[in-house]
């Protein structure tokens, strides 16, 4: 199967187009409530639940995983990494999103992670890979010790993409991803990135060998169709390769909203995470 980095219309469109079609902020007209709201959440979530936070995985400021051990440590554990197109956002703020994982008897972590222009993008996906190390290392003595499941959201499902691969993780959920990073060098995002072209063809899961772990993907029918493009595109690669995992369009959830499905106790994604695990 070809792949081709670019979308169609790329050519003929403007540096404001471009940038547009990747501006999932604007693209939802209420999603400085939502996130909000989803900040909001996150403090008396933490607040209750503050026996394992703050864990420095490596030196920088931002290095460290916020872990929610089940009462079982052979509970799986949902690690979810935080989007933001890599430079904006921060793990705390998304710890009440893991309330439907710790309902369903399962653990739940999340790492930080440097924000471009902070460091760059090779630099990012090391600091996911160092995370896991210390996870493997240091989670059983933290009460997690069961299967892992790596999701992430946005940006975060990118790095979902390059983790998979590690030995910690056994299945993966990338939600509203970007798997080809060729449109995002061409858009105002990239102003903080700086991506080479060298990390284009690295970074981009979809120019790399699959891993054939199963790999759930998701993004929103009300998404930009840049996003819901680069989901149906990264999910035929794979099945072409025959990886496991569906493909998951959460019916009438834009950028934003697509979270509730994880974050409810039998919400869409928070069940696949658990079909994952039986394949």
């Amino acid at each position: 199967m070809n792949h081709h980095p670019l979308p169609d219309f790329w050519a003929a469109a403007s540096a404001a187009e471009r940038s547009a079609a990747y501006d999932n902020s604007k693209a939802v007209v209420d999603s400085p409530a939502l996130i909000a709201a989803r900040n909001a959440a996150a403090a008396p979530f933490r607040a209750a639940r503050s026996g394992h936070l703050d864990l420095a995985y490596g030196a920088g400021q931002r290095n460290a995983w916020d872990l929610f051990p089940a009462q079982d440590p052979a509970a799986p554990c949902l690690v979810f990494i935080h989007g933001g197109y890599w430079q904006r956002n921060r793990r705390e703020d998304f710890c009440a999103l893991m309330a439907g994982a710790l309902e369903r008897g399962w653990s739940a972590a999340l790492p930080g992670y440097t924000l471009a222009p902070d460091a760059s993008l090779t630099t990012i996906v090391d600091e996911i890979g160092a995370a896991l190390d210390w996870l493997q290392a240091h989670g059983p003595a933290h009460g997690i010790a069961g299967k892992v499941v790596i999701a992430g959201w946005s940006a975060g499902g990118h790095l979902v993409g390059m983790a998979l691969s590690h030995p910690l993780v056994t299945a993966g959920l990338a939600i509203s991803g970007i798997f080809e990073l060729a449109p995002i060098r061409d858009t105002e995002l990239n102003e903080k990135l700086s991506l080479t072209e060298a990390e284009l063809a690295a970074l981009s899961p979809m120019r790399l060998p699959i891993v054939p772990k199963p790999l759930a993907i998701a993004y929103g029918s009300r998404e930009l169709p840049e996003l819901r493009r680069q989901s149906r595109g990264f999910h035929a690669l794979r099945a072409a390769a025959h990886a496991p995992g569906p493909l998951i369009p959460v019916v009438g959830a834009d950028h934003f909203r697509i979270l509730e499905a994880l974050q409810s106790p039998d919400g869409e994604l928070l069940r696949a995470c658990d079909d994952l695990l039986r394949h």
